[in-house]
């Protein structure tokens, strides 16, 4: 498939947990910027990722995946990004070094601003008003102002997940990932606690493994970086399409806003529009 659905063929198909714009100009609007902006992944970076995920299905490799339920616009902070990179990080380095088999590390990170709900209202004594759905759709505070949809927070979304894709990528490429520091990246959670001591052991041995490949003279790149992916839920049936590129080598479609996305258990219809 090398074209994109338009908004009516999209609009067209039967969908759930979707948004209820009051205003279809001021959502067409802001698909019209989303259209137009770069895409927040490259076609290039969700293939070698497939092919990663193809070593993890043959047992030649481990996934790693983890994060927020739900990210907030609010914690898109530089000590925010970093503690969730630290984690996985952390973890990912004692499966590598007890399985002896790279971790594929994919985040839940740069997108997961929406979530589906059970029920579209949420009653507060005798106030009713549309659920929380996540920052990408309306606000947390219980106010008819704060809980309507609003179609421009999807640029908010688009800013945010730009804006930590970019530093992830700073913090994994520019020397913060180099197993040298390993001992940097204990979690603050575990600090003082059995976990720690048995991290810090666990350092020490990759310390001294690491010294005596240097020692031999073995000075690889792969020590001092790592590949981070993104994944997130493609809720947003709107969004997702208007981040949705073709890839100028094989003119297949891709889906830009992030390098991996899945389709969750309440939107999974054969016949309905996240499928399609």
């Amino acid at each position: 498939m090398s074209s994109n659905m338009s908004r009516e063929e999209l609009r067209a198909l039967p969908f759930v947990q979707q948004p209820t714009y009051p205003d279809a100009a001021a959502l067409d609007r802001t698909i019209d910027a989303l259209e137009k902006l770069p895409p927040l992944v490259f076609a290039g970076e969700c293939d070698d990722l497939r092919e990663k995920i193809a070593d993890v299905a043959e047992g030649r490799a481990f996934l790693l995946q983890g994060g927020d339920c739900a990210e907030t616009f609010e914690a898109v902070t530089a000590q925010d990004i970093k503690g969730k990179l630290l984690v996985q990080l952390s973890m990912a380095v004692v499966m590598t070094y007890a399985a002896q088999v790279p971790v594929v590390k994919v985040g839940r990170i740069a997108g997961q601003y929406a979530k589906p709900r059970s029920k579209d209202t949420e009653t507060r004594g005798d106030v009713t008003l549309p659920a929380f759905r996540g920052d990408a759709i309306n606000g947390f505070e219980f106010t008819e102002d704060a809980r309507a949809h609003d179609p421009g927070r999807l640029l908010q979304v688009y800013n945010s997940s730009a804006a930590t894709l970019n530093l992830v990528r700073a913090f994994v490429k520019g020397g913060f990932a180099d197993l040298r520091g390993v001992h940097s990246w204990n979690a603050a959670f575990v600090r003082d606690s059995e976990v720690e001591q048995a991290y810090e052991e666990l350092a020490s041995e990759i310390d001294r493994a690491l010294a005596f490949m240097v020692a031999c003279g073995v000075h690889n790149g792969a020590l001092s970086t790592v590949d981070f992916y993104a994944s997130h839920e493609a809720l947003l049936l709107e969004y997702e399409r208007a981040l949705t590129r073709v890839d100028s080598r094989s003119q297949e479609l891709y889906g830009c806003s992030g390098h991996m996305l899945w389709i969750g258990e309440r939107t999974r219809q054969l016949d309905g529009a996240h499928v399609e």
